[in-house]
């Protein structure tokens, strides 16, 4: 089986994704974003001079790893994410889809999916009014307001008062951002990672923040250990991840002081280098045997309907 990785650039991740298709006796090739090309009649291509020097047209692909959707223009990332809908919509299995990054990938979204679902998550306000909202910060009281786009922690800031706010707010404004409020947890510096692959978890770290931090995030410092995951959280991680369609994601549990436990977010491309380093689970196997098993499905279900 041939498989193309497509990512940013080449590093840890999809070196790692590569050995894990090796030891199942498959091929990974790691395309770039940019040099791919659409052409009607015909599909997707990849230019000369990508990341490797094999060339593998994608639609030659049996199935497309998106390792991530690099940061570009609007129409830069409008166009990959509607380039991996078009390889989908072709036959060839995505993981994860294209459905499912783009649910991840805006907090907005990804929190309303979690919240209509039943699952706890805390109290939040999206608007793009800054009297809307100052008057979150002030029913809240202290709160994080966060990017609806962003990663490892970049961009949030922890606000109590309501004129401190204001200022951030004032400044957001030129940007035209959208202002996502979160009501702040009591979690005492810790949070749960939980890894869920193929509809089950397949391990959760705990991340406490480092020294003078509030943020988690093993990126910028956080310390990860192995984390016996109760079997009611171990069910909440698995709704979450069901409720964004993802094969596999990154879920995040925030516990309480007070007892009472949040689905903060789910990761549709989420790295795992400091959970596998913490748990030695060998994530990228994982992802690679739900790929198989997916691309398996999709076979079977093309035969049958050939019937």
């Amino acid at each position: 089986m041939n498989v193309a990785i497509l990512s940013a650039r080449t590093g840890w991740h999809t070196d790692e994704l590569c050995r894990a298709l090796a030891d199942h006796g498959h091929a990974g090739v790691v395309l770039p974003y940019e040099k791919l090309a659409a052409r009607m009649p015909g599909g997707l291509s990849r230019q000369p001079g990508g990341l490797s020097s094999e060339s593998v047209p994608i639609f030659e692909a049996d199935a497309v790893l998106a390792r991530i959707i690099p940061g570009g223009s609007l129409e830069q990332v409008i166009y990959r994410v509607d380039a991996l809908h078009w390889i989908a919509e072709r036959g060839v299995p995505v993981i994860n889809s294209p459905r499912t990054i783009e649910r991840c990938v805006d907090k907005f979204y990804t929190t309303a999916l979690l919240h209509d679902s039943g699952l706890p998550t805390p109290d939040t306000v999206v608007c793009e009014q800054t009297d809307d909202a100052i008057a979150a910060v002030r029913a809240m009281g202290e709160c994080i307001i966060k990017p609806i786009f962003g990663s490892l922690g970049h961009g949030m800031v922890r606000v109590s008062e309501p004129e401190v706010a204001r200022r951030i707010l004032r400044s957001l404004e030129q940007t035209r951002a959208v202002f996502y409020v979160q009501k702040a947890i009591d979690h005492g510096g810790r949070d749960i990672r939980v890894f869920v692959v193929g509809g089950a978890v397949l391990g959760a770290i705990e991340r406490r923040a480092p020294g003078g931090e509030w943020r988690t995030n093993v990126a910028i410092g956080g310390a990860a250990t192995p984390f016996e995951l109760p079997e009611e959280w171990a069910q909440m991680a698995v709704r979450a991840a069901n409720v964004v369609g993802a094969d596999y994601a990154g879920v995040d549990l925030l516990p309480s002081r007070d007892g009472r436990i949040f689905v903060l977010e789910v990761n549709g491309i989420p790295g795992w280098e400091g959970f596998q380093k913490a748990t030695g689970i060998d994530v990228a196997g994982a992802i690679v045997r739900q790929l198989i098993a997916r691309t398996k499905a999709r076979r079977a279900l093309l035969v049958e309907e050939m019937e």
